[in-house]
């Protein structure tokens, strides 16, 4: 490997170290302090807190941008190979880079395809590492001179020059405790793991007696907005304006289920949750500039009317869990089979009516983007963390009690 092509690839390598340990910093952040904003949450489509609180930022709950940073510093070194070590083996590092990163590439396109098409929303950090990974692909392509099949002899042939080393040893060494220690001792992601259902969900890491107190401190600062929504005797009300093919409002769906059913069993009637319709569409939502979710107004209009049928769950659990391919005709067959629902077309006038009601106390509250939350009037936008919202609910059934 010539030494241009290794100090490219080392560049590469710690451009992606570097964003990769960057985003595990705000991942970190994000669990940890409700309060916190990070840097590249510029709007809704460009936010890293939309994306690391989806589904698809961790694997058994531990955050892809700590696998990221592992691997990133693995190139590095082989990199650092490439411009150090003795001739026949950084002969050998451009195969060992190519196919290490041939199977990120691969990660980086489901990623990118999660993030681009499914939330439709792109974390900066992100994207920096998927131009390293890029770059490293094709620099160590291009450099690899040898057959690919022959990899796996040229590396038990190093491997036998790495326990000669003690240095390389030293460093191999470090670098797998290292690892180790951050998988080991990395706060887990509470949020439901991809495929199991919300009554499943791993409850979240309960948080520090520092961290409920800052969060306290912060919740209290915030402005209280008076609601005309009826409690119904209920001590805390939960106001969500919602969009059904929003990526953030289903995963506050499945993450916050659990937190009601909760409160339901130990405090019958004293928390209750009012749904507000804000589907980002131009074409039910005035507001709009342009659409972003073509099946939202429908949704709407669908869920609305399987209530009469006390399909309601049932209508709700379908349009959250296909998200990805939903379209009006879609969901339209789905209040049929689903729902019940045999007169939508005639009925969808009427509905939409008061679908765009929802819309119009939304456009007073001042309401951007969806999910916004108001918890007993406390404007929250965007959704916290489970075990914040949690405390949200806990803090204000107390204060409610101690009146």
């Amino acid at each position: 490997m010539s030494k241009r092509a290794a100090l490219f690839a080392f560049i590469c390598a710690l451009v992606g170290l570097g964003a990769s340990v960057a985003a595990a910093y705000v991942h970190y952040h994000i669990l940890n302090d409700p309060t916190y904003l990070s840097f590249c949450d510029v709007n809704s489509a460009i936010s890293c807190t939309q994306v690391y609180m989806s589904r698809f930022s961790t694997v058994r709950g531990v955050p892809v941008a700590i696998f990221g940073a592992l691997w990133f510093g693995v190139a590095a070194l082989l990199s650092l190979s490439g411009l150090t070590a003795r001739p026949a083996v950084r002969e050998n590092v451009p195969g060992y880079l190519f196919a290490g990163s041939t199977l990120a590439l691969a990660v980086i396109l489901y990623l990118g395809y999660a993030s681009f098409v499914l939330l439709k929303t792109v974390c900066l950090m992100c994207l920096t590492t998927y131009a390293a990974v890029i770059g490293l692909f094709l620099v160590s392509g291009a450099a690899t001179s040898f057959p690919m099949t022959t990899l796996p002899r040229r590396a038990a042939r190093d491997f036998r020059v790495l326990v000669t080393s003690p240095l390389a040893l030293i460093v191999a060494v470090l670098l797998f405790a290292g690892a180790g220690s951050t998988l080991a001792f990395f706060p887990r992601e509470g949020a439901p793991a991809s495929g199991e259902t919300a009554t499943a969900a791993t409850p979240a890491t309960a948080p520090t007696q520092a961290q409920v107190s800052e969060f306290e401190r912060w919740y209290t600062s915030q402005l209280r907005v008076p609601l005309v929504v009826p409690t119904d005797g209920a001590k805390v009300l939960v106001v969500k304006f919602n969009d059904f093919q929003c990526p953030a409002c289903g995963q506050s769906y499945l993450q916050y289920k659990p937190i009601f059913a909760k409160y339901e069993a130990e405090h019958p009637g004293a928390v209750k949750l009012v749904l507000k319709d804000y589907p980002l569409n131009k074409d039910c939502n005035d507001n709009m500039v342009q659409t972003l979710h073509p099946a939202a107004c429908d949704a709407a209009v669908a869920v609305r009317l399987a209530q009469a049928h006390n399909k309601t769950d049932a209508m709700e659990e379908w349009l959250y869990t296909h998200q990805p391919t939903m379209t009006p005709p879609g969901v339209r067959q789905a209040a049929h089979d689903l729902g019940q629902i045999a007169d939508f077309d005639a009925k969808y006038p009427a509905t939409i009516a008061s679908v765009k009601s929802d819309i119009a106390l939304g456009r007073q509250l001042g309401i951007k983007s969806t999910p916004t939350f108001f918890i007993n009037g406390v404007k929250i936008e965007g959704a916290l963390p489970p075990q914040y919202f949690d405390q949200a609910i806990a803090y204000e059934l107390q204060h409610a009690v101690s009146k």
